[in-house]
């Protein structure tokens, strides 16, 4: 227990050196002085809380938000000063915010706990003593042997023993780790693979060696030393050794393996994705004008503190009859009497920071985000899945986006390949009817059944293609129902017909399928032979080693060995990784053939073999065993070996395989254009594939100046075509132009000459890179989102070669295709298909702007409705700091009386209807560079809440100044009544105000404007008219009775709230017909079918009746653009799918809900 504190504490770290050594079984050695090393235990904690740091923890991560920290200054100002306000009014909002999102933060937290309980508290079986014994998979530790069965995940990261397979092979899936749902093959080594039994692993005698814990699914380096008959057998350990927690196995009955990593040390707790810490262009506004906020309320303060001082300075005003001084106090220093008396004030005028900013914001991302799930425009049927949202924290990013990158295959492309054309000793082949032809000819063949006759390159070509792969196959025999028949359970199985292909590669599994159909079948290999049948005669071959696919070398090959005992390897890669390593074969025919493929946008892979002399054989497989089983950079070795192999080659062919383009991307590249989105490609393809697909996409246009920026040598050389490019792009006046460049020049570029290649870039209408590497695409997007304009940028992409672009950028979206899950784990959104980006940027990302835009500056408007009256009414009480508002009211303000409609509105708001913002892309102009949330319109907000403030204020004082016997009975009103007739009227000015903005009305948005008002008044009633008894001072009791009881408050009610709204309603109604924008004049669009006023209105109520229609009507008749004796009908809109817009399936429209259109 005390070690585990000091692990958690961080004093006694777990391993500290490069390697650990797990002895299987935990049989120590007995001799010598051996310190075992220290492991983390298996269990698994995704929780961020415990019982006992709960609330230290989570007030901690609360107060880091500036907005509690000053709240929590002021409450604890007002506790230690005489403040003119109760700390109930600073206390109770911070409590409220700080509790609601405690419990938030712990119901989710709790959630976590009930997982990790769940999966650390399942049964596993694991070998003590010779003999199977169940526990709890939290008990397991490193050097145990587990037992899992079928169809069971592993409870931890461990290296294969054995299975109940002769061989020692076993399949898993790891689709809950990657999204790939083919099977795998993960071998056991030989020595242990005859251990099938738990008494005969008890006598295994065997020490692992391997990295320390590393998050890389994919790479793992160790070995494996077996002592038998006391002789040490070492054998390498790599990823096809290891099975990784929470991956699956299949198709195998049981099987025995050793723990090597456990808890959070295993490779998917590695991987465990914090949440996003990216912060929205929305977010940064909204810190902005909260420190502009925080300078006004430090200018008030200071300025109500020197004004007291200045009116103090008077002797009649300094100590008047009635508030004589005691002695402590005239004797008391004037610094801190002036300090004391400005912290007064900023308590009292505190409230202009609106604390409840923070927690609806977090409401209404995490409550709108729910609209993207529920989508049904982005929903796929044919793959069942829903479009996701990882992270709410940037819905209204989507509203900015300036610059999108995608990937090419699997993103723009279906990644669903299709064997088209392939090149053989420099001859051009079609298959049709299942049958290589040549070029130009035609199957005439008299179809007898007969085997074709192909020639030797020919064949060794197919035999190469059907070989040089990871490809496994599911043995599925029909009517296998019941049974208990295991498809893999014979060493062999190569003679079932009823055989499925699985690959992780599509290119792979299309060429397999390939071969299969022109008569070449691959029929499986169980992990020391592979078989193919060549028109029905079957042929062995020994494998005898698999030269891993990877990104730096491009190529991937196997060693087999023939049934003559040849030795032979067949490898395939991209052309620039096959053709300079080829010394013989049709070399050039073959690189002309492979152009053209690109042209017509297939994607090519070149195949070439070599033949080894045993000698040859034997000296690197010495080099390979010896770079395998290293635990020090074991990958560096292993390239370097690779490429001692894989040159010298005889070049066989090429092959063009076929990626079919996704459902409508040209219409959504072309809306994102129109949008005013910019649109780069960035790919791996060569360089003539992706101008195929580029232009058969959209993405460059027929018309298009494409400029060239390839196969650059030199710093020097790069430089200057860049120059020659940006000469060309001024002399040129050709309206749009392209830009393709290439990896290696790519480099080049950003090393010395970022600014140029940039200037170059943002003169292109599109730019695609090629031949990029995944850093390469992270960099490209790191060096346009930190460019002097700072654009918003979005990635996409579906792939693990995607990830680091998706890291970067401002929003990143993962597709939901064909590689992999990766994408989608590491992006803060994720979609099936790149066709669903428009709806989610152009209606989606529109909607959650202007509602997050819209509810940040009217927090800030209606706050600064609030506290101006309370400034100016210091004006009027000789800055005592005698507040204008009852304690209730300022704690409840921001809480109950205003907070609900803003809310709804921020979840509900539509300026236009979904299928028009889709329709017309261009409306997305509207809104970009954070159109909403300028400094101009942060300015009018301001501005507008202090004239508000000041009607509200001195409307109410010029009714009351010079008679307040405003009672039937002579009864005069006192400041209480003044301060309640100053808030009524700001209460109904800024909840009609929200409702003069809504354009997209729903019964709820009627029930909680109309109810908040009538709660304010039912509230006031009960507070006023009932004396409380735990209340000491009850200032408002029968005060507002009395107010609403005079008709004169009535109607300085009715007439400043008109004053207030009148001016901005005439405002919205010139400014929608002389400078209206392209939204408002979709609005009118929309509006003037049959039986809709020719102007829009500016706010709407049941029955489609505009609160301002007669304006609009009469304005319309004075510039002519409406007929007077049109006919206004009363119209009572709801987007129903009985209308015109009925294609749009988004939930968003509502269309059960009666609701008026504006």
């Amino acid at each position: 227990m005390l070690r585990w504190i000091r692990q958690q504490l961080g004093f006694d770290p777990p391993h500290q050196s490069d390697t650990r050594t797990v002895y299987i079984a935990n049989r120590f050695p007995q001799h010598g002085h051996y310190v075992p090393q220290r492991f983390a235990d298996n269990r698994i904690i995704s929780s961020k809380y415990t019982v006992w740091n709960f609330v230290p923890k989570n007030l901690f991560e609360q107060f880091r938000r500036i907005a509690n920290f000053y709240f929590l200054i002021i409450f604890l100002v007002q506790l230690m000063i005489d403040t003119p306000t109760s700390p109930v009014t600073s206390g109770l909002p911070l409590f409220f915010v700080i509790t609601v999102t405690a419990i938030k933060q712990g119901y989710e937290d709790w959630l976590r706990h009930n997982a990790d309980n769940e999966v650390n508290g399942a049964p596993v079986f694991v070998v003590r003593s010779g003999s199977l014994v169940q526990t709890r998979s939290k008990n397991i530790r490193v050097g145990d042997i587990v037992r899992v069965a079928k169809d069971e995940t592993f409870p931890a990261d461990l290296v294969l023993l054995s299975s109940e397979r002769e061989e020692g092979t076993c399949h898993i899936t790891t689709a809950s780790l990657d999204g790939e749902t083919n099977l795998k093959t993960h071998f056991a080594v030989p020595e242990t693979a005859v251990s099938q039994s738990a008494s005969k692993l008890e006598a295994l005698q065997a020490v692992v060696e391997c990295q320390q814990p590393d998050a890389d699914l994919y790479r793992f380096v160790g070995r494996i030393t077996v002592t038998q008959q006391g002789e040490e057998i070492v054998r390498p350990l790599g990823p096809e050794n290891l099975l990784l927690r929470g991956a699956r196995l299949k198709n195998t009955k049981e099987i025995f393996a050793v723990a090597v990593y456990t808890g959070m040390e295993s490779k998917m707790a590695l991987n465990y994705k914090c949440k996003s810490q990216k912060r929205s262009a929305v977010e940064k506004s909204m810190n902005t004008f909260l420190i502009i906020y925080l300078g006004i309320l430090l200018f008030e303060a200071i300025l109500s503190t020197i004004l007291k001082y200045a009116w103090q300075s008077e002797s009649q005003w300094d100590e008047p009859f009635y508030n004589q001084k005691t002695e402590q106090e005239r004797n008391s220093s004037q610094i801190l009497k002036f300090i004391s008396d400005f912290l007064a004030f900023l308590v009292l005028y505190n409230f202009i920071i609106p604390i409840s900013l923070y927690v609806t914001v977090e409401m209404q991302k995490f409550l709108g985000s729910f609209f993207i799930g529920w989508d049904l425009d982005l929903y796929h049927e044919e793959s069942d899945q829903k479009a996701q949202v990882n992270t709410s924290d940037l819905n209204e990013e989507l509203g900015q986006v300036e610059y999108v990158f995608t990937d090419k295959t699997g993103t723009l492309t279906e990644n669903e390949m299709q064997f088209r054309e392939c090149s053989i000793n420099g001859i051009k082949y079609q298959e049709i009817n299942g049958k290589l032809v040549p070029e130009g000819l035609n199957d005439d063949s008299s179809g007898d059944g007969s085997a074709p006759r192909l020639s030797r390159e020919e064949e060794l070509f197919l035999k190469a293609v059907s070989l040089c792969h990871t490809v496994q196959i599911s043995h599925e025999p029909p009517d296998c129902v019941g049974g208990g028949v295991d498809p893999f359970s014979h060493t062999n199985g190569f003679s079932s017909p009823h055989m499925e292909y699985y690959a992780s590669s599509p290119d792979e599994l299309a060429l397999v399928e390939a071969t299969r159909r022109i008569g070449v079948a691959f029929m499986g290999s169980n992990g020391e032979t592979m078989e193919i049948k060549t028109f029905g005669k079957s042929e062995k071959y020994k494998l005898l080693h698999v030269l891993e696919f990877d990104a730096n070398r491009r190529r991937m090959s196997v060693i087999l060995q023939t049934a003559s005992g040849g030795t032979v390897l067949f490898t395939k890669g991209a052309e620039s990784s096959i053709l300079p390593f080829s010394k013989s074969g049709e070399i050039e025919k073959t690189r002309l053939h492979v152009d053209e493929f690109a042209l017509k946008g297939l994607r090519t892979l070149v195949v070439a073999c070599r033949h080894f002399t045993p000698e040859e054989y034997a000296h690197l497989d010495q080099r390979l065993h010896a770079a395998r089983t290293a635990l020090q950079q074991r990958e560096e070795r292993l390239a370097e070996v690779f490429s001692f192999i894989e040159k010298d080659l005889e070049l066989l062919g090429a092959t063009g395989v076929e990626d079919k383009l996704q459902d409508k991307v040209q219409e959504t590249i072309e809306a994102l254009r129109l949008a005013g989105i910019k649109v780069w490609v960035l790919t791996g393809d060569k360089h003539e594939t992706a101008v195929s697909v580029s232009l058969s996409c959209g993405h460059f246009h027929r018309t298009m100046n494409i400029l060239e920026l390839l196969q650059q040598r030199s710093d020097n050389e790069c430089a200057e075509q860049l120059r020659r490019l940006s000469r060309r792009i001024t002399e040129d006046h050709v309206i749009q132009h392209g830009l393709v460049v290439d990896g290696a020049s790519l480099s080049l570029a950003l090393r010395e000459h970022d600014k140029l290649f940039m200037e170059v870039c943002k003169n292109c209408s599109a730019v695609l890179c090629c031949r990029m590497a995944p850093l390469q695409k992270a960099k490209v997007v790191r060096l346009l989102k930190t460019s002097p304009e700072k654009p918003i940028t979005l990635a996409i992409g579906d792939g693990a070669n995607d990830v680091s672009m998706i890291q970067e950028a401002h929003v990143g979206i993962g597709i939901m295709g064909k590689e992999g899950r990766q994408a989608v784990r590491n992006s803060d959104y994720a979609i099936a298909r790149f066709k669903f980006l428009s709806k989610l940027l152009l209606v989606h990302g529109h909607f959650y702007y202007i509602r997050i835009a819209t509810l940040v500056q009217y927090f800030f408007y209606k706050n600064v409705c609030f506290i101006t009256p309370q400034f100016l009414y210091q004006f009027f009480c000789l800055f005592s700091q005698q507040t204008l508002y009852d304690s209730v009211y300022l704690t409840l303000y921001n809480i109950c009386f205003t907070s609900l409609p803003i809310l709804v509105y921020s979840l509900f708001e539509q300026l236009v209807h979904p299928h028009v913002l889709q329709s017309k892309p261009v409306l997305y102009r509207d809104i970009s560079k954070n159109a909403l949330l300028s400094f101009r319109t942060f300015l009018y907000w301001t501005l507008l809440g202090f004239c508000h403030a000041f009607i509200f204020f001195f409307g109410s004082y010029v009714l009351m100044g010079e008679d307040t016997t405003l009672m039937g009975n002579g009864q005069m009103f006192g400041n209480w009544t003044f301060g309640t007739l100053v808030f009524t009227v700001m209460v109904i000015t800024v909840t009609l105000k929200l409702a003069l903005d809504t354009h997209f009305w729903t019964w709820m948005h009627h029930f909680v404007t109309w109810g908040s008002i009538a709660f304010y008044f039912i509230f006031s009633l009960f507070y006023g008219g009932i004396i409380w008894p735990f209340l000491h001072t009850q200032d408002m009791y029968f005060v507002f009775v009395q107010l609403l009881s005079s008709g004169s408050a009535w109607f300085a009610i009715i007439i400043i709230v008109i004053t207030c709204l009148f001016p901005d309603v005439v405002k919205k109604v010139f400014y929608r017909h002389l400078q209206p924008t392209s939204t408002q004049k979709s609005q009118l669009i929309e509006s003037a079918r049959p039986g809709v006023s020719c102007l829009d209105s500016l706010c709407c109520y049941s029955q489609g009746q505009s609160g301002c229609s007669w304006l609009a009507r009469m304005l319309d008749q004075l510039r002519g653009s409406c007929h007077p004796s049109t006919p206004i009908r009363a119209n009572n809109r709801s987007w129903s799918d009985s209308e015109t817009f009925s294609n749009d399936r988004s939930v968003l429209t509502l269309s059960p809900i009666e609701s008026t259109n504006c």
